[in-house]
Formats: C-alpha cells, sequence, structure tokens
C-alpha cells in the first residue's frame, strides 16, 4: 500500500453534524482515506451507528454527541479528539439546518437558532481549533449552501447564515495563509438527505402525485439534470484536505449541477 491508497492517513479529522446526510458522508470517506475521525452531533445512538460502520470497515473513528448550540462544546470536542487520537488536522463544518418559511412567519427564536447553531457553532469550534489546526498545517472545510450566494423567500434564514459562513471562510483563508491552515467552503446544492427526501414527499402529498414525480418536477424547477448524492459531496472534501488540494485557499465552490447561475 502506497500513500495514494490512504492519501489521508495519520491525519485526524473533527467532522460536525455527522450522524446522518452530508456529514455522515464525509465522516466515511475521510475514514477510507485512512483519516482517523471524531463525529460529533446531537443525535448519539445514530452517531455509534456512524462508528461502528467506520470501524467495521477497517477505520478508526470516535464519537462525541453534544449540541452546538452550547458554547462549551467545541472545548469538549478538542480534549476529545485529543484524548481520542492526540492531534487535529482537519475540521469539516457541517452541523445546523436552519428553518425554512415565509419572512414574516419565521421567529426571534428560529434566527438566533439558525445563527447560533451553524454560524456561530462553526465560530466556537474555529476559534477552539486553530491553535491545532495551526500546530499540524491543517485543513478547515466549512459546508455552506448555494442559498449563501442565492438566496430566496423561503430561505432567508439559510441564505444569510450561509452568506455569513462564506465571508468567514474569506477572511480565516487570509489568516490561513500566515498560519498555514488551510480554509475553504463547499456550497452544496440540492443533496439527497433525508431533509430532501421528505421535501419530495411533502409535494407528492400536496399534488397527488408520486415521490419520483415530486424529484422530476422539483429537478425541472432547479434548472438541472438531476439532484447530488451526499457521497459526491464527501468526495470533494477528502481531496481539499488531501495533500492534492494544497492549492485551495479561500476557494468557494458551488456543487450544485448547475443550479447557481451567478459568477
Amino acid at each position: 500500500m502506497n500513500s495514494s491508497d490512504k492519501p489521508l492517513c495519520s491525519l485526524v479529522a473533527v467532522v460536525t453534524g455527522a450522524s446522518r446526510g452530508i456529514g455522515r458522508a464525509i465522516a466515511v470517506r475521510l475514514a477510507s482515506g485512512g483519516a482517523k475521525v471524531l463525529v460529533t452531533a446531537r443525535d448519539a445512538i445514530l452517531l455509534a451507528g456512524v462508528v461502528a460502520a467506520i470501524r467495521s470497515d477497517g477505520g478508526d473513528a470516535a464519537e462525541f454527541g453534544g449540541d452546538l448550540l452550547d458554547p462549551a462544546l467545541p472545548d469538549q470536542i478538542v480534549d476529545a479528539a485529543l484524548r481520542a487520537f492526540g492531534r487535529i488536522d482537519i475540521l469539516v463544518n457541517n452541523a445546523g439546518a436552519t428553518k425554512r418559511g415565509q419572512f414574516s412567519e419565521l421567529t426571534e427564536e428560529d434566527w438566533a437558532e439558525g445563527f447560533g447553531s451553524k454560524f456561530f457553532g462553526a465560530v466556537r469550534l474555529l476559534r477552539s481549533l486553530w491553535p491545532y489546526l495551526k500546530a499540524t498545517s491543517g485543513s478547515v472545510v466549512n459546508i455552506a449552501g448555494i442559498g449563501g450566494r442565492t438566496p430566496g423567500a423561503e430561505f432567508a434564514i439559510g441564505g444569510a447564515v450561509n452568506a455569513g459562513l462564506l465571508s468567514l471562510t474569506k477572511a480565516l483563508a487570509d489568516q490561513g495563509i500566515a498560519d498555514g491552515v488551510r480554509v475553504n467552503a463547499i456550497n452544496p446544492g440540492r443533496i439527497k438527505t433525508d431533509r430532501l427526501q421528505t421535501r419530495f414527499r411533502t409535494l407528492a402529498e400536496a399534488e397527488g402525485i408520486s415521490p419520483a414525480a415530486a424529484e422530476e418536477r422539483m429537478i425541472a424547477e432547479a434548472g438541472v439534470a438531476r439532484f447530488g448524492e451526499p457521497e459526491e459531496i464527501a468526495d470533494l472534501v477528502a481531496y481539499l484536505v488531501s495533500p492534492r488540494g494544497r492549492f485551495f485557499q479561500g476557494s468557494l465552490i458551488d456543487m450544485d449541477g448547475g443550479e447557481t447561475k451567478g459568477f
């Protein structure tokens, strides 16, 4: 086995929101590339399943459950990663779903939770992990979303949060040049997670059509050939944090099948 077989061998990754969907796929993919992975999310049972899946495939992983709305959690995650693996090389900020809905119906609590879990959760983690990433010349990937570039009426919170995360990525990329830390972001389009599957079913029930027909209608409305898979986002993350991704710095990458039409 050579380094190309396991390009992330000896590296330690922290992946948030790793219990399902994109985060789970990222954790599994990094582990398959040789990284040791600390997975974190609110659902301890699902996290245990992710760890079991990684270990059954010969990888190395540990879990630490908690809610990023808790300001104390990032330091606890650092301690857990260091106890388990002794160092931190990679941070993937993936946690934080935001509520959809008409602007007039979104409450103060909706906005506070949206920014608190995804944006401020990422800020606190970066603040806690940065000294360790600096020590290892590590890498950060922020999973934002195309709503940060092309917001819509139903996605006011998510668009604002993602735009903030993209701006934060650019700011920290400048700091990363001085500190030797790579910082990039991915803007996934519509990815076939449980959340999107729920939207298919909701549309299907409202229109009296099948979930497959609802998916086809949403694909046509988005102006793409198909929706993405979590594993496709995970493959890009693995590339960005690998030695082959060294020239990426401050990149905001739209991975959305062409849905975003701006420059």
